[in-house]
């Protein structure tokens, strides 16, 4: 028997969620990393509101909690078609110390609105590809940062890799500034889907990477897999979680493919390939049952791991979070984003920098916050937004009006989505599919006019 027909003839049977809400519910949807969705800010920040609201932010919550910083480092050496971060593509590495330089600076003038050193809840560093960076670059960098605040005792470092170029350099300048998680795009192991995508990594790479992660003292793997990807079939998947299998990394985020070729030109060049909405369904439901028969338990959207993982923990405990990051247990409510691009989220507002690196590299010359765009909180906002994220991170929420339900809710009660009990909403299990849906439906942005909503991805 050829190997095509032993494929066709071997196919995974898929327990499919109800087609019909697939169908139903598969629309544009906030991820809700944020509350407002970022097209939905009033875009009523300036750098001076800005620095007020980050030291009222700091005086309020810093001392206890600490901040958490996202860095973003935007430089890559090829384009991944399927990628919708902000990235720059080149393969001039005398990029780095300039770059580097402008985000230490950005760091100094947050300092120059404290009294004294910050405490440090974590670190976070991102892309683009982090690894572009030389690992003495890198070192130059968290050093400065380290040595300028004090780290609290659960502090959490961790940064993205891609397996090509993340050397054992790498792996040891950032283990010994304190790193002990790391992320790896994996994607996909299929060599046709990785050349329609343009990022070829052999299995090899990955193993090796990993495996030299683990020897020197990394206690969390992230392996990042896509499923809804140009030539990808439940077989070639299969193969990609086999290999996945004999890794076992900690943690494996299992993202739907986003395509948006309005916004990212590049996708275009694969669109005739990719599944259709059911077969890409099945990729999705199938993939979850090789990871449960692997021990892996789901988190939330798109994200498990394995048993004893603080992520899990967390959920258990109900004290999971949840923000640009993704699902996080760092309880900071101070997250500052660094770099071209990056986000930041002080409570009290929302805070975007300069997305072009050329803008942001002129505000920081010229002393100022890279602020292009923001958001005030209302008292509506902070109210709102808690609840929006339990609902994210545990799939249930306070509520003690039963006898009061609002219209769009009793559409996902009659469909076995929610239940109502005990002064909680809660999304069943049948209904986790579609928790994007459901806290849209009670997202009174989401409910403006068409004309204004904004572009998200699709919510199965």
């Amino acid at each position: 028997m050829k190997y095509e027909e032993f494929c066709k003839a071997n196919q995974p049977i898929v327990e499919m969620t109800n087609p019909s809400l697939i169908q139903k519910y598969n629309v544009p949807a906030p991820r809700y990393t944020s509350y407002p969705t970022v097209p939905h800010w009033n875009n009523d920040i300036n750098p001076s509101t800005w620095a007020n609201l980050f030291t009222k932010a700091y005086k309020d919550f810093g001392n206890e909690e600490g901040i958490s910083l996202y860095i973003h480092l935007p430089y890559c050496e090829s384009l991944c078609t399927y990628c919708g971060c902000n990235k720059r593509i080149t393969k001039n590495h005398n990029v780095e110390l300039p770059y580097i330089s402008a985000v230490m600076k950005e760091w100094d003038m947050y300092l120059k609105l404290l009294d004294g050193k910050p405490k440090l809840a974590g670190i976070h560093l991102g892309g683009g590809t982090p690894t572009f960076f030389s690992p003495s670059t890198l070192y130059v960098l968290i050093n400065h940062i380290t040595q300028s605040s004090i780290k609290m005792d659960d502090f959490e470092f961790s940064f993205e890799g891609h397996p090509n170029n993340t050397t054992k350099a790498h792996l040891e300048a950032l283990s010994g500034l304190g790193f002990d998680r790391v992320s790896y795009g994996i994607q996909d192991f299929d060599s046709k889907v990785q050349l329609a995508i343009n990022r070829h990594q052999p299995f090899e790479k990955v193993k090796y990477i990993t495996e030299e992660s683990r020897k020197l003292g990394y206690s969390s793997i992230n392996f990042d897999l896509i499923y809804g990807l140009p030539h990808q079939t439940l077989e070639t998947l299969k193969d990609t979680f086999e290999k996945t299998k004999e890794l076992m990394p900690e943690r494996i985020a299992f993202y739907s493919y986003a395509h948006l070729p309005s916004v990212f030109p590049a996708q275009k060049s694969f669109e005739k390939h990719l599944p259709n909405e059911t077969d890409k369904r099945k990729l999705y439901e199938q993939g979850k049952k090789w990871l449960k028969e692997m021990g892996y338990e789901e988190i939330g959207m798109d994200h498990f791991a394995l048993e004893g993982d603080p992520l899990l923990k967390a959920k258990s405990n109900r004290t999971l979070h949840r923000n640009f990051m993704g699902y996080t247990t760092l309880p900071s409510k101070i997250l500052l984003g660094l770099g071209c691009s990056a986000i930041s989220d002080t409570h009290y507002a929302y805070s975007q920098n300069e997305k072009t690196i050329a803008a942001y590299l002129k505000k920081i010359r010229e002393f100022e916050f890279p602020t292009i765009k923001g958001h005030v909180q209302k008292e509506s906002d902070l109210s709102l937004k808690p609840f929006i994220m339990s609902l994210i991170c545990n799939h249930t929420a306070p509520w003690k009006q039963e006898n009061m339900i609002p219209d769009p809710l009793v559409t996902f009660l009659n469909e076995g989505l929610i239940t109502f009990k005990n002064n909680k909403l809660n999304i069943t299990e049948e209904g986790k599919p579609f928790v994007r849906n459901i806290c849209m439906a009670l997202d009174p942005y989401m409910q403006q006019s068409e004309k204004s909503a904004p572009v998200f991805s699709k919510a199965i």
